[in-house]
């Protein structure tokens, strides 16, 4: 197979990570995984990474990078928020893995963003789908970096809309507001799919959730194990029925822009010290800051388009 895109997917794997990294395997040649704190205990979320890879079995070989395991401002006697009562105990759902054979590799992930970028200036995608710790921490080893990034698709935040870990804040952003601040102060070139896309475009519903059932492959019968506990949770947790897919949204949208049918470019910037305000991030919409626009926002999505990746990826999983 011929890949004409080169990424690195940067993630906190769990539930919808799993399924966007099998969307990026389709979509991309995926240079490597790098693993950020977040979503549950960092050990589970790169056995994760490393299972999903082996589902997938591309024809050569991803390479598992463990990265920072707390965010930036944490203290040594301080851990981030984990979500297991969204993802399950170690994150996926309900189904109970094997141990991968492949074993993440010795370098740190900094590291590794850092030469891979250097060695590939222009060349290679970053989609973020996890706090973005890493991703800060490589860009303040070696600032030059983000400019040296072909395209930095970010999961995370919101755009004037209620937050998904508080009313004010997207849980990426919440975990880790500083390492977001960077980023979207580094000049990278960067899209930004916040959590309000996921709610309006990115849930799959009932009849939906059948349609993926129904494709009765290895890679269906993954996703509804996966996710049948994030389903319980949407529920319990944020009051409607249906699986969400922030992050798979979010390689979709990279590996076709024409999904996302309405974006313009906004200064977006975080909070990082607000009392109640943690992570909360601005979406300039109306210009009143007067600052120059630093991301493009994802305002609209087809749907039916990103459903219609969805069961391409996983009746293409047998």
């Amino acid at each position: 197979m011929i890949y004409m895109r080169r990424v690195i997917i940067d993630t906190d794997t769990a539930g919808d990570d799993t399924t966007a990294i099998l969307t990026a395997l389709k979509y991309f040649k995926v240079e490597g995984i790098t693993i950020a704190g977040g979503n549950v205990q960092f050990d589970n979320q790169v056995r994760n990474a490393l299972y999903t890879v082996e589902l997938f079995n591309p024809d050569y070989k991803v390479p598992v990078y463990k990265g920072y395991e707390e965010p930036i401002d944490a203290l040594l006697t301080e851990k981030h928020d984990t979500i297991e009562n969204i993802h399950g105990n170690a994150g996926m759902g309900d189904l109970v893995i094997t141990e991968p054979k492949q074993e993440p590799e010795t370098q740190h992930a900094v590291d590794y963003l850092v030469d891979a970028i250097n060695a590939n200036p222009g060349e290679i995608e970053i989609i973020a789908i996890a706090p973005l710790t890493n991703i800060a921490m490589a860009m303040k080893k070696d600032p030059s970096i983000a400019t040296k990034i072909k395209h930095l698709w970010i999961m995370g935040g919101i755009n004037n809309s209620l937050g998904n870990i508080n009313v004010s804040a997207e849980y990426n952003f919440y975990i880790d507001p500083l390492a977001a601040k960077m980023v979207f102060g580094s000049g990278a070139p960067i899209t930004m799919i916040g959590w309000d896309m996921t709610i309006e475009y990115g849930v799959m519903d009932d009849a939906e959730i059948k349609e993926i059932a129904a494709l009765n492959t290895k890679g269906s019968q993954f996703y509804m194990d996966v996710n049948g506990f994030v389903r319980e949770a949407n529920n319990s947790e944020h009051l409607f029925d249906g699986i969400t897919h922030p992050d798979s949204l979010a390689v979709a949208i990279a590996a076709n822009e024409e999904i996302m049918t309405q974006s313009n470019d906004y200064f977006v910037d975080v909070e990082t010290k607000g009392e109640i305000t943690r992570g909360h991030n601005i979406v300039d919409l109306t210009h009143q800051l007067h600052k120059t626009p630093n991301a493009r926002v994802c305002e609209v999505v087809d749907h039916q388009a990103f459903k219609q990746v969805m069961l391409d990826v996983f009746g293409d999983i047998r």
